[in-house]
């Protein structure tokens, strides 16, 4: 048994050798033969090297805390087309490598909306990278080589899907508009993108250093796309207010209360 269990390890059997007492106490239990061990332990293994590759995913995603779709109000937005979104939930249009694009202000859940479809990518076996404009671009923008940023250009194109949230929140230089054309260019028509921003396209100018890059980015971005605008009030300043008034009230009944002693 001593013997074993390091030579389970060496060859890649890692869960049949951490449960090795448990597995043979149970094989002897159930009396099975030498077929059935192994179909147990293939068995074991394969669950268990696919929980650590969704967790590995999961991991380098960084798509970090967001609620789930069942907390989504959709009452709430103005506009908001539900098919659309269900659809790209489903990953439909990754089958075409095909793009989505959220447009709305801050506050309507767009963000929540293009984590949770990174986390359906995820659990469908795919590879995800969430980031942010600002953070992508500092990302490539600190690279010291040519070398070096060809590699970190390469790892955003890479993955299956991309998820560049919150595009417009700040203006691009001229050296950063060419980094984000380079990711989307390295991405077209090849592996799918999820982008979210705040502006319409119309207003993109208002960011690039000029109007043709910006035409240039939004002819790449949604030659293949699914533009999904949401519209209303924030729901991050409906939740504030909610919670305003709810500290208020607590304080009304306290006040009350010691009225009353």
């Amino acid at each position: 048994m001593n013997d074993l269990r390091p030579r389970l390890r060496v060859l890649g059997l890692r869960t049949a050798s951490d449960t090795l007492d448990d597995l043979i106490a149970h094989a002897t239990k159930q009396r099975w033969g030498p077929v059935e061990i192994l179909q147990y332990i293939t068995q074991i293994e394969e669950q268990a090297r696919s929980k650590r590759s969704l967790e590995r995913r999961l991991s380098v995603s960084h798509i970090g805390r967001f609620k789930p779709m069942a907390d989504f109000d959709w009452a709430w937005p103005s506009r908001i087309e539900r098919d659309p979104v269900e659809s790209a939930l489903r990953l439909e249009f990754m089958k075409e490598q095909r793009n989505i694009v959220f447009v709305a202000p801050q506050g309507l859940g767009k963000s929540m909306i293009a984590q949770n479809i990174a986390h359906q990518a995820i659990l469908a076996g795919h590879s995800v990278l969430f980031t942010t404009a600002a953070q992508l671009l500092l990302d490539l923008g600190a690279q010291e080589s040519s070398r070096a940023l060809d590699r970190r250009l390469k790892h955003y194109a890479k993955a299956s899907l991309l998820v560049i949230d919150e595009v417009g929140y700040l203006a691009f230089d001229n050296r950063n508009a060419d980094l984000l054309f380079q990711v989307v260019s390295l991405r077209y028509e090849k592996k799918s993108l999820i982008l979210t921003t705040n502006l319409l396209f119309r207003d993109w100018p208002t960011i690039f250093p000029n109007a043709t890059c910006a035409t240039a980015l939004i002819d790449r971005v949604v030659h293949h796309a699914d533009v999904i605008p949401i519209e209303g009030k924030s729901y991050r300043l409906r939740e504030a207010e909610e919670a305003s008034s709810a500290r208020r009230g607590d304080s009304a009944g306290d006040l009350a209360a010691r009225k009353k002693r």
